[in-house]
């Protein structure tokens, strides 16, 4: 289990960082989203650490930077980043469900909800497996 909670508290620590990139690129009409969706992740990303603390390790660390999956240079690239990172995590909380259980298994859902209802705000639409790669066509 303990590596399922690292996976995603790095993934947190991704999108920490991606969405540095998207409030800077997304345009005036979706920086408020950017930033939610910033703040969001940052909670998550603590809250991961302190868990993972609680389980007796050593929190993963964040990288000092991450490789973009593509150029991020105007806003519909920034729309585009934002919903692949949501995918993204979506898809380590799916893992995370799998693996824990208890009210860590509800807090992992419950971050897969989230990640997947602004997955679909940023995409403008939703996909009918949110966190499970082989049903989103993302492998």
């Amino acid at each position: 289990m303990i590596t399922a909670v690292h996976a995603a508290l790095a993934a947190e620590h991704a999108a920490v960082y991606g969405y540095g990139v998207v409030g800077a690129r997304a345009g005036q009409e979706r920086r408020a989203d950017a930033r939610a969706a910033y703040e969001a992740h940052r909670a998550r990303r603590d809250a991961l650490a302190r868990t993972v603390r609680g389980l007796g390790a050593d929190p993963v660390a964040a990288a000092p930077g991450y490789e973009l999956p593509f150029a991020t240079e105007d806003p519909a690239a920034a729309v585009r980043l934002a919903a692949l990172l949501e995918d993204r995590v979506a898809g380590v909380y799916s893992d995370l469900v799998r693996a824990a259980e208890g009210p860590l298994r509800r807090e992992a859902a419950a971050a897969l909800r989230e990640a997947a209802v602004r997955s679909a705000r940023w995409r403008g639409s939703g996909v009918a497996f949110p966190g499970l790669a082989e049903r989103t066509g993302d492998r």
